[in-house]
């Protein structure tokens, strides 16, 4: 076993389509080192770099990071990803930051802080050492393309400056948008890092950053590659002390980043009931002259819970936040098989359709209450609970979609169909509520049965695709 390896790959082959990309690669990344990937443009830089996360569907071979006592884990190989990454430093090519965030904020996301606190005067400081302070409160759809590549340079690098133990840090085109003066703080930042055991490796064209990396790894058009010694040029840049260390991020971590962007700017709620009340709007129209003496319970049962229904089946807006800027594939890469589950989760209508539902009775049902069950409004809440299951089930189908190749081209809204049956199942327990109130019968048809198999299927629908392989 090599001693100061932290990051290593064994007969990589990578494909882009039908191109070989990357092709029998054996590489070893150690602890103190700065290797600079060059080649042309579509060489497969980018492609070694997100191989190294492990988001990478690999054809042949192993990623395995170095664990503190030297032990080997396999973070993917070609059957998928096995272990998620321990803590690394990320900058991607197209900044993965999402336009609601603040500088601060994003800052504080890339330290992955859990529930160790950094203090104002530290991430005042590195924020002042790459020209930031002043916008720190600024959101980062505010700033100029060159300060928000600033802030991802600073973000991709920042974990390693509070960490105690040597860690990979993958700098994917940083460069790119800076000035001169930023790009000689990179570069002094980067042998700084280095002379601390972190590892480090760079994808770029720029000859000045090249000159400051120790070994370089040029990607050949068959996919393999040559190595050559660098300069290792450049000084080090005196970095900011911190005493705390670092964890690996969490999923709270998700949870309160999702939060905050809601409520910030809610454009879920917003986008999930407005078509909600349309239709509710539109089936009052249809249904206000109707003698309800005449109208089936069968046929009204489903026309209350509709509205509640539409907003479980609308794509969530978490997907268009993480495409903003590859923001999804730095959580993807953070997060690893967590990120699914937990994203279903987020991304579901689960504080609308309790409301909705109890507003669409009173609209579609309002004085003609007596001619149903004393004991509807009692129960009501159990078909809408319900519903919430629909929802997550929904949820785990859109982002399944929004993973494949030309999910846009994908006819990822057929998939929803299925989620039919748990809504059939519901308004048949809400018809026979309104018929002959709640009964808590085990036999088929039953209102608790019915809800029963509804929260089943969709739980199982959900259970199908999260755990589909992560390719």
């Amino acid at each position: 076993m090599d001693e100061g390896v932290l990051l290593e790959f064994e007969g990589l082959n990578v494909n882009r389509g039908s191109r070989n990309v990357l092709c029998d690669i054996d590489f070893q990344l150690k602890k103190g080192e700065v290797v600079a990937l060059v080649g042309d443009n579509g060489s497969g830089k980018t492609t070694f770099i997100e191989s190294c996360t492990g988001i990478v569907p690999f054809k042949k071979g192993v990623l395995l990071f170095h664990t503190r006592d030297d032990s080997r884990t396999v973070i993917r190989n070609s059957e998928g990803r096995k272990s998620n990454l321990p803590t690394i430093g990320l900058t991607l090519q197209n900044d993965g930051i999402c336009g609601e965030e603040t500088v601060e904020e994003r800052l504080l996301t890339s330290l992955h802080m859990q529930t160790r606190e950094v203090s104002n005067l530290q991430i005042t400081n590195l924020l002042s050492d790459w020209g930031l302070d002043h916008r720190k409160s600024d959101r980062n759809s505010q700033l100029s393309g060159g300060l928000r590549r600033r802030l991802s340079v600073l973000s991709g690098l920042s974990p390693a400056i509070i960490s105690s133990e040597p860690i990979v840090i993958l700098l994917d085109e940083p460069s790119e948008g800076l000035d001169e003066n930023a790009r000689k703080l990179l570069i002094n930042w980067v042998r700084a890092l280095a002379s601390k055991n972190h590892g480090i490796i760079i994808a770029s064209h720029d000859k000045e950053l090249i000159s400051c990396a120790d070994r370089i790894i040029k990607i050949q058009e068959n996919g393999t590659i040559t190595e050559s010694n660098g300069s290792a040029l450049g000084d080090f840049a005196k970095l900011p002390e911190f005493s705390n260390d670092i964890e690996p991020i969490s999923m709270m971590s998700l949870v309160r980043w999702s939060t905050k962007m809601e409520f910030r700017n809610p454009i879920d709620t917003v986008g999930r009931l407005t078509p909600a009340l349309i239709a509710l709007l539109l089936t009052y129209s249809l249904t206000n002259n109707t003698n309800f003496n005449t109208l089936s319970n069968d046929i009204l049962a489903p026309l209350i819970l509709l509205p509640g229904f539409i907003t479980c089946i609308i794509a969530p807006a978490l997907i268009n936040r993480f495409n903003e800027a590859e923001c999804g594939k730095w959580w993807h890469v953070m997060l690893g098989v967590k990120l699914r589950p937990i994203s279903s989760f987020l991304g579901a209508s689960i504080l609308l359709p309790l409301p909705l539902t109890y507003l669409s009775w009173f609209v579609l049902v309002g004085d003609n209450s007596g001619n149903h069950s004393d004991e509807v409004m009692k129960w009501l809440w159990l078909p809408a609970l319900s519903l919430i299951d629909v929802a997550i089930a929904a949820s785990a189908l859109h982002f399944l979609v929004a993973d494949l190749h030309r999910s846009n081209a994908a006819s990822g809204s057929l998939l929803l169909i299925v989620l039919v049956w748990p809504f059939l199942e519901l308004s048949n327990s809400l018809s026979v509520i309104m018929s002959s109130g709640m009964s808590f019968s085990l036999e088929m048809g039953s209102p608790l049965i019915s809800c029963i198999i509804a929260s089943l299927s969709s739980s199982i629908i959900w259970l199908v695709v999260i755990f589909l392989p992560d390719a």
